[in-house]
């Protein structure tokens, strides 16, 4: 059975949207989270995603494919399997991905019993919301940049209250630290 992992970007205050390297933006980078994140994608079955983020990144990874540093993560990012929630698409869709059909949940459990591994959800709008409402997140991976950012949405600010436990930190020379977290069981 796949594991369904939430990874995103974002600052300490939880500002995710955009994240522009520095000096224009928030995004911290260094080679030893690049690597870490390189290896995540490596591992990765599939990615999960919503029509906003399948458009982001379906018209940007294909570009990157002969840009110095970024051969390795285009190839990885162009080549694997996505799968697509959206009330407005319609497929067939291009760059690898199929679209979700009928019932997300269903869709979702479907997905994560056709795969062994890691399917990489990275978001933080509409369809997380959903995947955490129905129970479908297996982790959270938040790569924390070390910023206070005064613009930009925050992070799940309309979700309810949900229990996590940590599974693991990461300190990246940066200041980067990467918290992988999974929901805590019910409290009995």
């Amino acid at each position: 059975m796949g594991r369904l992992i939430v990874n995103v970007a974002v600052t300490v205050n939880g500002a995710f949207e955009a994240p522009a390297p520095e000096p224009q933006g928030w995004l911290v980078t260094d080679p030893d989270s690049v690597q870490a994140g390189l290896e995540m994608w490596q591992a990765a079955d599939a990615m999960v995603l919503g029509r906003k983020t399948y458009e982001g990144l379906s018209a940007v990874w294909p570009q990157l494919v002969d840009v110095p540093g970024f051969e390795a993560y285009a190839a990885r990012m162009n080549g694997m399997p996505k799968y697509v929630a959206s009330r407005s698409l319609t497929g067939p869709l291009e760059w690898n991905a199929a679209l979700l059909e009928g019932d997300l949940a269903e869709s979702v459990r479907r997905i994560k019993a056709d795969h062994d591994g890691n399917l990489i959800a990275p978001c933080a709008g509409e369809l997380t919301r959903e995947l955490i409402a129905h129970g479908l997140v297996d982790e959270f991976w938040f790569n924390v940049s070390p910023y206070l950012w005064a613009t930009g949405p925050r992070i799940f600010d309309d979700l309810g209250p949900v229990r996590l436990e940590l599974v693991s930190t990461t300190t990246f020379p940066s200041g980067v630290v990467r918290l992988c977290y999974r929901p805590a069981p019910a409290e009995s």
